[in-house]
């Protein structure tokens, strides 16, 4: 996984870009109304239901553009929020407080809505011992916020990109000539190249299972599109060999019955792909 160092400058990246392409050289519309000495306060108002996410970001954001802005928070990331609550007050530069604005909102609104997912998946493995997972499936560009929403819904970051783990999957084993060949020559570049990777392998079948299971080093099988009974058989099957994780279009009406088949992970790209954004907005007080 990637070093919070490596995450902190992906989010950095992230806010200095999202500036840039939404402020330009100036934001004329404040710049034509609103003095630079003028001062202000605004509010964040939820005007929809769910788990809070991106407060720690929207004063990364606020810092960026002015130092000098004061946030006052009143509910953290991870809180359940309903219509009507405040989650936090900015106060400072009126002209800082909107070039902040829209970047805060839209990124809040999105990590919120994912926060929010999550949570439900989390709900529904309640006492299952299987933790939810996200996937690669996110919006090029601000992949760090998504998966930093989905840690903030209490889930768990899979691979960060193609750089930090690697998963063969079906067009790997296809494209190297099987699993056996596709685990050779992992195993072996990873030692010609000094590189210390988990690795992760897909099965299609419960005979692509007992030949990854012939290899020893694997970190991870993910268990792909099965169904319940292959699934509950191929856990038996993995026993305390390596990690498992099932995948394949789980949605909130199968996701349970996945979990209690015995895999420790279920991964969903819907956590990131599939969300409607939460109603926020900044209100001047």
């Amino acid at each position: 996984m990637i070093t919070q160092e490596q995450f902190d400058k992906e989010i950095e990246i992230i806010v200095a870009n999202a500036i840039r392409e939404d402020v330009g050289d100036g934001d004329h519309s404040s710049l034509a109304c609103i003095p630079d000495t003028a001062t202000g306060k605004a509010k964040l108002l939820v005007k929809d239901e769910g788990v809070i996410a991106g407060v720690e970001f929207a004063k990364i954001v606020f810092s960026y553009i002015d130092k000098n802005l004061k946030v006052e928070t009143l509910i953290e990331d991870g809180s359940k929020v309903k219509y009507g609550d405040i989650v936090f007050f900015v106060e400072g530069a009126s002209q800082s407080i909107l070039k902040a604005e829209r970047l805060v909102l839209n990124a809040m609104q999105r990590m919120s809505a994912i926060a929010t997912k999550t949570k439900q998946f989390v709900d529904l493995l309640e006492g299952t011992g299987t933790k939810i997972l996200d996937t690669r499936k996110t919006t090029p560009g601000i992949r760090a916020l998504e998966k930093w929403a989905v840690k903030i819904g209490g889930g768990e970051n899979h691979r960060f990109a193609l750089y930090d783990m690697i998963m063969l999957k079906d067009n790997h084993i296809d494209f190297s000539g099987g699993i056996t060949k596709a685990l050779d020559k992992t195993k072996a570049y990873l030692k010609n190249t000094n590189r210390d990777l988990k690795i992760i392998v897909e099965a299609r079948n419960l005979d692509e299972i007992k030949e990854i299971l012939e290899s020893k080093g694997v970190y991870r099988i993910l268990i792909d599109n099965f169904n319940y009974e292959d699934t509950r058989k191929a856990v038996a099957l993995i026993g305390d060999t390596c990690l498992t994780e099932s995948s394949g279009g789980i949605n909130e009406k199968t996701i349970r019955k996945y979990a209690e088949c015995g895999v420790d992970y279920i991964s969903s790209g819907a956590l990131t792909h599939s969300v409607y954004n939460m109603d926020l907005s900044l209100k001047a007080v």
